[in-house]
């Protein structure tokens, strides 16, 4: 349970790439609990309508994000509805374990699609309507498995490592319009998913690796989500912030 309170988050409208489980979800519900207007894009529908029994007013829209004409029909669609999104957290990403050897085109194409593609042409298709507001915030997450050069994720952290560089190089070219753009970096968080990577014995060899031994939780990254996108964090732009329990 996320404790703040940012009024600035109130009635704004919040959409998150990914939001039916995991990290996504966690955003989600924050947000919803500030009083934001929620919306959020996801493929899978089991997961998400349960999400959406626990946030009543949020609104879910299956997309697949590897497919661009749809996703910008459906943000062409959230645009027209809800009126302009303030707050884009860019979110949805598959960790799937491949080694070198593993890569063709097609699989090469599919991972930078999945985990860096849609965050550059969701940027692109909400920026027109925060430059004419002159104010907005984008998150992108990252995550510290390309800092820390972790075995078998060699195109998932390559494109993590790109996300870094599109949020500085995006912060430099919208700062001037009022635009803020940050990237969260998460750790070994306890999702669904990451369960089925890690023995208990490893993840506890993981807690003992950070400076704080401890099992970081999807609500831990919601919480500085919060404070990214409210007007507490006015001058935080450009930067890639660290929930990783001093993991790296």
């Amino acid at each position: 349970m996320v404790e703040a309170r940012y009024p600035s988050l109130k009635n704004r409208h919040v959409l998150v790439t990914g939001g039916g489980s995991g990290i996504g979800a966690a955003i989600v519900t924050a947000f919803a609990a500030q009083g934001s207007r929620v919306s959020f894009i996801d493929n899978d529908e089991k997961e998400s309508n349960a999400l959406l029994e626990k946030c009543p007013g949020v609104r879910f829209v299956k997309c697949d994000l590897t497919d661009l004409d749809a996703l910008h029909g459906v943000l062409e669609n959230l645009l027209s509805d809800l009126g302009r999104i303030d707050v884009l957290v860019n979110n949805a990403a598959r960790d799937d374990r491949h080694n070198l050897a593993d890569i063709s085109p097609a699989f090469f194409d599919r991972s930078i699609a999945v985990n860096l593609r849609h965050f550059v042409f969701a940027s692109r298709s909400v920026a027109p309507e925060m430059i004419a507001a002159a104010k907005g915030v984008i998150l992108n997450l990252g995550s510290v498995s390309w800092h820390l050069g972790l075995a078998d994720l060699l195109l998932y952290e390559t494109a993590k490592a790109g996300i870094e560089g599109f949020t500085r190089a995006l912060a430099r070219d919208l700062g001037p319009s009022g635009i803020r753009v940050a990237c969260i970096v998460p750790g070994k968080v306890e999702t669904a998913r990451q369960q089925k990577w890690y023995t208990p014995e490893a993840e506890a060899e993981i807690a003992l690796s950070q400076c704080l031994p401890i099992f970081i939780q999807p609500d831990d990254v919601a919480a500085l989500a919060l404070f990214l996108a409210s007007d507490d964090a006015r001058c935080c732009t450009g930067h890639s912030y660290f929930v990783d329990a001093g993991w790296s």
